[in-house]
């Protein structure tokens, strides 16, 4: 429970994380990636129970990030594909990697991406206007978040 004196940041990253902040919502997110798109395929490569799997498939069609297509009447069968804002959670799903390749399996890297130009791909986050880093140049933040120290 948070303290009573608790007065939350308004963030994008905090209503992003309400969505899909925890580990079976990503994974999802993740398998979907990957071609998966049948519920027992996604079970199985994520090691979520039948019921938690089915809780996160509601809440993230729910909140547009996935979308499901029937495929069999008899009995009803889904396949799920992502929405065009879940594709765009791959680049968030690529950082998510490049940081555990460079901190956690460093040694082995469980995935490893080739780009389209036939290099390995390595993801980064980068201004859009000039090409350079994002987290190096992020500075002088505005909005309805922002406080003072």
């Amino acid at each position: 429970m948070p303290p009573k004196d608790a007065d939350p940041r308004p963030c994008s990253i905090a209503d992003t994380l309400d969505l899909i902040g925890e580990r079976w919502s990503v994974l999802v997110v993740r398998e979907l990636f990957h071609g998966v798109r049948r519920f027992d395929g996604i079970a199985r490569n994520t090691g979520a129970s039948r019921d938690i799997l089915t809780a996160r498939l509601r809440k993230l069609e729910r909140s547009g990030i996935i979308h499901r297509e029937q495929y069999s009447d008899r009995p009803a069968r889904y396949e799920y594909h992502l929405t065009e804002a879940g594709q765009e959670l791959g680049d968030v799903l690529l950082m998510l990697l490049k940081w555990g390749d460079r901190h956690i399996n460093q040694d082995d890297p469980p995935v490893v991406f080739t780009h389209s130009c036939g290099v390995d791909l390595v993801p980064e986050v980068v201004c859009a206007a000039c090409g350079e880093p994002a987290r190096q140049g992020a500075s002088a933040a505005r909005g309805r978040g922002i406080r003072p120290a």
